[in-house]
């Protein structure tokens, strides 16, 4: 299957051949959702709430009261959870809490991302990103380009310090490496911008893990 490969200036430079075991067009949405959901859940694995038992909390364990004769409910002690102030039943404890999915699901995940930007025509494979300034200006020049109007994601193999300082103060654009990839982060974003060399990388990366 071909596809254009652009020039930075957003020129169509030639037809590239996509790798049909990558490219097929399935997109799988039960996989896609679990995925999502567990690398979500653990953006914020570890759980801090925290709320203190009968017997951590602070007063005496003897009875209030004799059991009988007073006119008053009966009660063992002033830290029952019936009290104010009085412990809590079967409350929440810090804990961590790490979801995860085989390898290879990760990567059938991903496969079907891809797939998705594909269908949708949100994919744009370029040459390569080097530029010889670190102004942000010389970056929005690439993005009109582009024609890139919302959140866009662009990946490489890795990024020279001149590209990190362009985009620094750009809130819709972000800059991955190719092997960090995730299903998330491409569903995440409008625009998906792959260079040449990304491009090998996860296709290394899916195949290996098939």
């Amino acid at each position: 299957m071909e596809y254009p490969l652009l020039s930075k200036e957003g020129k169509n430079l030639r037809n590239i051949e996509l790798n049909p075991q990558i490219f097929d067009g399935k997109v799988n949405l039960g996989l896609l959702t679990q995925a999502v959901y567990c690398y979500l859940n653990n953006l914020h694995s570890i759980r801090k709430a925290s709320t203190k038992t009968r017997a951590e909390v602070k007063g005496s364990g003897a009875k209030p009261w004799r059991q009988k004769g007073t006119g008053r409910a009966r009660v063992g002690e002033i830290r029952n959870p019936l009290w104010r102030k009085g412990g809590v039943v079967f409350g929440p404890k810090p804990r961590y809490v790490y979801k995860n999915i085989p390898k290879k699901m990760k990567a059938q995940a991903l496969k079907s991302a891809l797939n998705a930007k594909f269908k949708d025509k949100e994919l744009f494979i370029l040459e390569d990103l080097k530029v010889n300034s670190k102004k942000t200006k010389d970056f929005l020049k690439i993005i009109k380009a582009l024609n890139l109007n919302k959140r866009s994601l662009f990946v490489d193999e890795n990024f020279s310090p001149k590209i990190l300082l362009s985009v620094k103060n750009l809130k819709n654009i972000e800059l991955v490496r190719a092997k960090d990839l995730n299903a998330y982060q491409v569903l995440n974003y409008k625009n998906l911008i792959l260079t040449l060399n990304s491009l090998k990388v996860l296709e290394e990366r899916i195949i290996k893990k098939n």
